[in-house]
């Protein structure tokens, strides 16, 4: 029986930002689709492909939602957001990445500055967003390229 990760957080439960919350370290609190949520980052790294150059997953556009964006993925074939959706998490989206970009700056998270990290947010057929937490970059990368992702958890807050 698979055991699934946390899913919810009582307001008063939540622990300082950079402490262990869920599996992960607690970023920040955020509104998604009129939720308040908790953004977790996981210590997992994993490397590949967004998806295949050329197809368009219509479903993986939101700037704001990385689960609905990873679920898209999958659905679309992608071996790495089958990989991040097996540990209960997704892929961040453009929103989520910036929120890890403001937590590194503030030094609530440590992120790999060495490679380029994978967001879940597509824009094109051909490409997706991908961020660098030297500088905050985000830019677009060919989705076929090899990237790295650190996964999240986003825990609705009660």
């Amino acid at each position: 029986m698979t055991q699934h990760a946390q899913q919810s957080v009582a307001a008063a439960d939540l622990p300082e930002r950079g402490q262990p919350l869920a599996g992960g370290t607690f970023v920040t609190r955020y509104w998604l689709n009129g939720e308040e949520r908790a953004l977790v980052l996981l210590d997992n790294e994993l490397t590949g492909a967004w998806g295949e150059y050329g197809q368009d997953v219509a479903d993986a556009k939101s700037y704001s939602d990385g689960a609905a964006n990873t679920r898209a993925m999958a659905e679309a074939g992608s071996d790495l957001a089958a990989k991040v959706l097996e540990l209960d998490a997704h892929v961040p989206s453009h929103l989520e990445g910036a929120l890890l970009m403001s937590a590194k700056a503030d030094g609530v998270v440590k992120l790999r500055e060495d490679r380029w990290h994978w967001l879940s947010t597509q824009y094109s057929a051909y490409g997706a967003f991908g961020m660098d937490f030297e500088g905050g970059w985000i830019y677009g990368n060919d989705k076929d390229d090899e990237r790295l992702v650190r996964p999240v958890r986003s825990l609705i807050i009660q």
